[in-house]
């Protein structure tokens, strides 16, 4: 190791250790109830609620705080200690026992004493409990997970580099703690029952009834479960999105070229669409107060009924909100199919309907594979859809959300109904993986492709145009439809043109003290544009981290990293709202009811993301860059900094544009974290649905795609493009 890279090691375990140091000395330790940071400051030497860990352990018996302190002593041995495998050893001893204590007393000791009555019983009562971590006690665990990796790294773990063992741990624990603590917490619900002891058969009671497993449909005499429901309207909705999806993309990239930009801008709506806005527009079309009855009762005296709500509604809504997904995926991987390949097969005499069946479709397997996984997860997770068209047709998501909202209050039942619900999405996602298996898609190599796509066969033609096309009108129709809705006097009844449910929603008024924020809207979208522009640039960071040490790295445990990384886009977002709910609102972690839980919850669930954008970017850009910069005398860091990141910038738009448009369009995964100082855009308008105000929600849901539209624009500006040093083309 040179003298450079040997002084900024000491540097960075110094650093370190002194955080640690100064977090436990300095700062208070836990959170307290009734005072802010700066409130708490002055009383770290003092009293029990704003006390250090030192002050805790001395003065207020917190003993068990004692092997933190203790672990970052020997962490300073280390410290002393010239670099090597010596010094490694004292940094993983030290930090390992102050994460013990820390972690094993934070899961045991809750509020009032010991979490576990069997502690309780065994070991006595506790004379005080604890509050969840404060400033100080997050410090301190940033710290010891540092010096851990650190100490790994002096080990010969990770090559030695300190970065890239820092990076690894620092990840896992914010995995491990944001998405594999949450969902066990929340699944392991299930199997307690309400006196919290371990009870399979208050599992079987909450899942094995008539409610959830019913075939009454079938037989002629009620409903069918809310489990089957769920997975008949997941199949039907992702058969219908792969299909549609599929006809759409043949029509972008063969049916010419006229298509092409409608198609891509139509492909966007959804994602700056909150999910419940087709919902809205469809009601409008075949609500009770819908043009379609209307026109039926005028034209031919039938009555206007609900006949629209239900599994119809919402499969249709659904497909109107996840066909463009599917769209995008398709349309990438009709471009990566070879035309060489189809030349071939049409220069040994196949026409070009054999062509077509015989090796275009094959190649589309992964993508026809994806797209239907994708339809099915989004249908289970979905729930503004459900809630807004639903009617009496109930699906889990709605089941789960009542049950925590609901006058019964029912957590063990919520968990054991997302302990369903994340079963069927690992099934369908396990039987992707299975159907593809290890065959090989591979259509795009570093030799030149010269081929022409070959044109479509004139019967597929024919049906694109007869399905896609009506489909598309019908798209823009309902889109319309949705934003018109939201300036009107009352749909139905009265269509003068107006603006009253803007003014409702967006008043501004000017008083004696300057301007006043009078609408009923301006909270909750200040509260969402905050949270998610905080949420955006960490989970494109972390999602990027993640992926440049998937692609770039080799190390232990790489495939549980990768799964673990991928995890929450297997989970449906009602499922990780719930597990949020039930694992961070004890000690340790007690963040129920505050913005940073909304944001951690934003970040964790769109971090798939940024780690698939980032392992797609990682792919094009060649290892010898990084190992010039190594050769160079730069550090791991400074590579990242200076010469990997200027060329990401596709790739941290994309991050970055769909962390802030998810976050302010989504429900699922929110709508149990909300309070009334942190109320979302997107809870304010299910809660206009719930009470009529259709006019005000969609005036709203126009506001939201006007402004996520700007924020786009405006992080392209702010992050540029790549510039690529090539030799422009010679002028005839």
């Amino acid at each position: 190791m040179t003298d450079i890279a040997a002084r900024r090691a000491r540097r960075a375990i110094v650093g370190w250790w002194l955080l640690g140091a100064l977090a436990c000395v300095l700062l208070p330790w836990y959170l307290s109830a009734d005072k802010t940071l700066l409130q708490s400051l002055p009383g770290v030497l003092g009293g029990a609620d704003t006390a250090s860990a030192v002050v805790q352990a001395l003065a207020h018996g917190k003993s068990w705080l004692w092997s933190v302190i203790v672990g970052l002593a020997l962490c300073a041995v280390g410290v002393a200690l010239p670099g090597g495998r010596r010094q490694g050893a004292w940094l993983i001893a030290g930090a390992g026992l102050g994460l013990a204590g820390l972690l094993g007393s934070g899961f045991a000791i809750g509020a009032r004493g010991w979490a576990f009555e069997s502690l309780d019983a065994s070991l006595g009562a506790l004379p005080a409990g604890q509050a969840g971590l404060g400033l100080g006690g997050v410090l301190a665990l940033a710290s010891l997970l540092m010096l851990f990796g650190l100490g790994l790294a002096r080990r010969g773990f990770f090559r030695g580099d300190l970065f890239i063992a820092c990076a690894v741990v620092g990840c896992s624990a914010l995995l491990l703690l944001f998405v594999a603590l949450p969902v066990l917490r929340a699944l392991a619900g299930a199997f307690f029952d309400e006196g919290g002891a371990l009870s399979l058969a208050a599992l079987a009671e909450r899942i094995g009834n008539e409610r959830v497993w019913g075939l009454g449909c079938i037989a002629g005499g009620g409903r069918c479960g809310v489990a089957w429901n769920t997975l008949l309207l997941g199949l039907l909705t992702a058969a219908g999105t792969t299909v549609l999806g599929t006809l759409i993309a043949l029509l972008a990239e063969r049916g010419g070229r006229r298509f092409a930009r409608p198609l891509q801008g139509l492909a966007l709506l959804p994602i700056i669409t909150p999910p419940f806005v087709v919902g809205l527009g469809l009601i409008l079309l075949f609500g009770r107060a819908g043009l379609v009855n209307q026109g039926l009762e005028a034209a031919f005296g039938i009555t206007p009924s609900r006949w629209f709500y239900g599994v119809f509604g919402i499969w249709l809504a659904q497909l109107f909100a996840f066909t463009p997904i599917a769209f995008m995926i398709m349309r990438g991987v009709v471009q990566g199919v070879s035309p060489t390949l189809e030349e071939a097969a049409q220069t040994l005499r196949a026409d070009r309907r054999k062509v077509f069946l015989t090796v275009t479709l094959p190649l589309l397997k992964p993508g026809l594979a994806n797209a239907f996984l994708v339809g099915f997860i989004e249908s289970m997770a979905d729930f503004g859809n459900p809630i807004v068209v639903g009617g009496q047709y109930a699906v889990l998501s709605t089941e789960i959300f009542f049950a925590i909202v609901g006058a019964q209050y029912d957590q063990g039942r919520a968990a054991s109904l997302s302990l369903i619900l994340t079963v069927f999405a690992l099934a369908i996602f396990a039987l992707q993986r299975r159907l593809l298996g290890r065959t090989s898609f591979t259509t795009l190599t570093g030799k030149g492709d010269a081929g022409v796509p070959m044109a479509l066969p004139a019967g597929l033609k024919r049906l694109i145009n007869a399905v896609t096309l009506p489909w598309l009108a019908f798209t823009v129709v309902v889109y319309l439809f949705a934003f018109a809705g939201g300036f009107v006097q009352t749909w139905g009844r009265d269509y003068t043109p107006t603006l009253a449910h803007l003014k409702t929603a967006f008043d501004l008024q000017w008083g004696d003290y300057g301007l006043v924020w009078a609408g009923t809207a301006w909270n909750s979208l200040f509260t969402t544009v905050r949270l998610a522009a905080i949420a955006a640039p960490i989970c494109a960071a972390i999602g990027l981290l993640m992926a440049w040490l998937l692609a770039r790295t080799q190390f232990r445990g790489q495939g549980m990293f990768e799964f673990g990384a991928l995890l929450a886009f297997a989970i449906p977002g009602t499922v990780l709202g719930v597990s949020y709910i039930l694992a961070f609102n004890v000690p340790p972690f007690e963040l129920t009811g505050t913005g940073l839980i909304i944001v951690l919850c934003f970040v964790f669930r769109n971090l798939p993301v940024g780690v698939r954008a980032g392992t797609a970017a990682f792919k094009q850009i060649d290892k010898s860059l990084d190992e010039a910069s190594t050769l160079l005398r730069a550090s791991t860091a400074t590579t990242l900094r200076r010469v990997v990141l200027p060329l990401l910038k596709p790739a941290l738009v994309a991050a970055l544009v769909y962390s802030f448009v998810r976050s302010m369009t989504t429900v699922s995964a929110v709508i149990f974290l909300v309070t009334a100082e942190n109320e979302l855009a997107t809870t304010y308008i299910i809660g206009r649905v719930g009470n009529g105000d259709y006019g005000v929600a969609l005036a709203y849901c126009t506001v939201l795609m006007i402004l996520m539209t700007l924020a786009t624009a405006l992080i392209q500006r702010l992050v540029g493009e790549r510039s690529i040093g090539r030799r422009a083309a010679p002028q005839p």
